[in-house]
């Protein structure tokens, strides 16, 4: 190995993601956990996928930009799970360097595409109910196509150009991360040098990926909430509350663990209880936000009934 630049320590070429520690006889148990959190996620998110495109009812800006959502939610939880669920299988916690950056590359991204992409439903929403006369013409399809291709290209490019900087950066000291996955708090502190560059690199993406779409959020929602305060019938308001109390759920969890973990000070936060927050809004919540809209979204549960009579209809002819 070689010695770093300017000291005695050596230079890391492969890290050991601490994951949750030694769990011992534990450990085939949380194995079980996470396979069948993966297995629910996935199943789940595809089963919104294939309803979006099979029923011609959804076939709208609003389910357009959920089916979206949920590839991307697939896309988040196979970045982390597998990597993990090897782990748990083989005990080996080791992941080089190259691979490490890559998965905080992928894993970033898709944080900022949740994000956007919470940001674009919750501006459908609030065209839909303020500007419902306008709504088709302000809301298309070349609209919806140009938010989540606009999402995807600012993400690839904003967090690429960064992260694929981190390849030329020497680690130096510990090799140990204490996390179950590639996160850039825990890798700025073993970059050899001066990381003021890097931090302020993921300030500000932080601040455009996360914070302008939290706001976008937070402003559609004022909007929202003051249009329904203003219809006169309890049924009415009922009934336009329903269009996105759903997506508001999805809204409030993400953007609640996420500041919890990457805004409040990570010297208040002890590691333990962040790494059960961190599990919670990177792996639970893609498997929650599927089943949120399902059970919360009346058109979703309607498409989904058709396609479990349907079934049930071929099983018995058969």
């Amino acid at each position: 190995m070689q010695n770093a630049e300017g000291g005695n320590q050596t230079l890391i070429k492969e890290f050991i993601l601490l994951g949750f520690g030694d769990v011992g006889e534990l450990q085939p148990l949380l194995f079980l956990v996470f396979l069948l959190i993966y297995t629910v996620t996935m199943a789940w998110n595809i089963t919104i996928i294939a309803l979006v495109v099979a029923d011609g009812h959804l076939h709208t800006p609003m389910y357009y930009l959920l089916g979206n959502f949920s590839f991307m939610e697939i896309c988040y939880t196979t970045t982390l799970l597998p990597r993990l669920l090897a782990s748990l299988v083989t005990g080996d916690k080791t992941i080089s360097v190259h691979n490490c950056i890559l998965q905080l590359y992928c894993f970033a991204l898709l944080s900022s595409m949740e994000s956007l992409l919470l940001g674009a439903m919750s501006l459908d929403r609030y065209l839909a109910i303020c500007h419902p006369l306008r709504y088709s013409a302000l809301m298309n399809g070349r609209i919806c196509c140009l938010l989540v291709v606009g999402s995807w290209i600012g993400s690839i490019v904003g967090y690429g150009l960064g992260t694929l900087s981190w390849r030329g950066l020497t680690y130096c000291g510990s090799n140990e991360i204490d996390h179950f996955f590639c996160d850039y708090a825990p890798m700025m502190k073993l970059i050899c040098g001066d990381t003021r560059v890097w931090q302020l690199y993921t300030l500000i993406m932080s601040v455009i990926g996360t914070i302008v779409p939290f706001l976008l959020n937070l402003m559609s929602y004022v909007c929202i909430i003051t249009a329904i305060l203003k219809i006169p019938s309890a049924t009415g308001k009922k009934k336009t509350f329903s269009t996105c109390s759903s997506h508001l759920t999805v809204v409030t969890v993400f953007y609640g663990t996420v500041m919890t973990v990457y805004v409040v000070p990570a010297a208040n936060t002890p590691k333990i209880p962040d790494k059960i927050i961190s599990v919670f809004y990177s792996v639970l919540i893609p498997m929650f936000n599927p089943i949120i809209y399902s059970l919360r979204n009346k058109e979703v549960k309607k498409s989904l009934q058709k396609v479990v009579l349907h079934m049930t209809a071929l099983r018995n002819r058969l």
